[in-house]
């Protein structure tokens, strides 16, 4: 008589375990251990490798509502963050499907190594449109990402960590992820089947203060003719005179902008009394803002994605943008002399501003990161125009 092999069921090898205890099962993948962070889900269909090296996703762990994540593999030139060694970015990572073997010319990697190297920890087999859903009911969600092997989880000690974490609220992380000291940026963007160039001409001077600060942004900066000197997130404000830039730019990073603006913002009023033009993005849009004297606000579930339509009033356009954030700036708390330059189509959140008759503008989202179409690119363009203005030198059309 024919035997039946007993009732097995899989053991989960990784748990995602929610500050109001919901435990999460899956099957483990990248560095063994855990991490307590905050969770957000991110819309984008590509780029998952710049997303979780986006220093600006620091204490954050991923779900990637796209289900095919890593099929293409990892290489070496798609990191964002500028020291990999420091491996800044997001901590955790959440997957529908299993990662397959990679099938692309570029790959050097498959992901599952890679998310080991970088010390990320990450989670397969759940069902993230669900998890998705959840976030949006009830907000972004402090959490423990945990992979075991073995399948063994302390599920108690897990929720105590999750509902213990006092959240990105107050959180500086720029500090933990700011460049150690000031360095010379000349790698310019990456060319089809050649790779990345060299700036060493340069025709004017950027200083870029390092909140967490992306690659692709040092080099379409490179690109459009700057020397870029970028500097830690604590310089102050003589120093970076003393460099004597033509135009300052004030990069993304992780965390709340209140905390990090503790020692931020002093330096960037000062910056603003004199007549350089300044730029800046994410948080350092945020920080900005509130140096003119505005607030920011911690968002329900904040925008994570690369299709995120964005207006542009001051051409009318819109354009369809990446964004990473999960603090806004509160428009209605903008002093006269600000005017609001870019608002988010989908939910009417702030996204740009600019100082009336002053050089100076800032927006939330991430035009270097090219979400397919490059429609926010003009606005290193015009950045480098208002250095051109300064200097009586003629406008590079914003749109080549």
């Amino acid at each position: 008589m024919a035997t039946t092999a007993p009732w097995s069921t899989e053991v989960p090898t990784a748990l995602l375990v929610l500050a109001d205890g919901t435990v999460i099962e899956g099957r483990g993948l990248g560095a063994v251990g855990s991490a307590v962070a905050e969770v957000c889900f991110n819309t984008a269909m590509t780029g998952y490798e710049e997303i979780l090296t986006d220093p600006s996703y620091a204490g954050q762990i991923v779900t990637f509502t796209f289900p095919h994540i890593g099929n293409i593999g990892t290489n070496d030139e798609d990191v964002e963050d500028l020291n990999p060694v420091t491996r800044a970015g997001a901590v955790g990572a959440v997957f529908k499907a299993d990662v397959t073997d990679p099938s692309n010319y570029r790959a050097k990697d498959h992901l599952d190594q890679w998310l080991k190297k970088r010390g990320i920890v990450a989670l397969s087999g759940t069902d993230t449109r669900a998890l998705t859903a959840l976030i949006r009911e009830k907000g972004l969600a402090n959490a423990v990402i945990a992979h075991a092997p073995d399948g063994k989880f302390d599920i108690e000690d897990l929720k105590r960590q999750a509902a213990g974490w006092s959240g990105l609220v107050g959180l500086d992380l720029a500090k933990e992820v700011t460049s150690g000291q000031s360095s010379v940026w000349k790698e310019t963007p990456w060319v089809w089947n050649k790779g990345y160039g060299e700036q060493n001409a340069p025709t004017m001077h950027i200083v870029a203060v390092d909140y967490g600060i992306k690659r692709n942004i040092l080099r379409l900066l490179t690109g459009l003719g700057a020397k870029v000197t970028v500097v830690p997130a604590k310089t102050g404000a003589d120093e970076i005179l003393a460099m004597k830039p033509d135009g300052i730019f004030l990069s993304n990073g992780p965390g709340d902008p209140a905390a990090t603006g503790e020692y931020a913002v002093p330096v960037i009023k000062d910056l603003l009394k004199t007549d350089i033009p300044i730029f800046g993005i994410c948080l350092g849009h945020q920080m900005l803002a509130i140096a003119v004297g505005g607030k920011t606000v911690k968002m329900h579930q904040g925008h994570h994605g690369a299709n995120h339509p964005v207006k542009d009033h001051t051409t009318g356009k819109v354009e369809i943008v990446s964004m990473n954030h999960g603090f806004a700036v509160d428009s209605k708390s903008l002093p006269q002399g600000v005017e609001v330059t870019h608002v988010s189509l989908f939910d009417g959140s702030n996204c740009g501003i600019a100082l009336s008759g002053r050089p100076v503008f800032s927006v939330q989202h991430h035009p270097e990161a090219s979400p397919g179409p490059q429609d926010s690119h003009y606005l290193f363009r015009r950045f480098v125009n208002l250095i051109r203005e300064r200097r009586k030198e003629p406008a590079l059309a914003e749109r080549a």
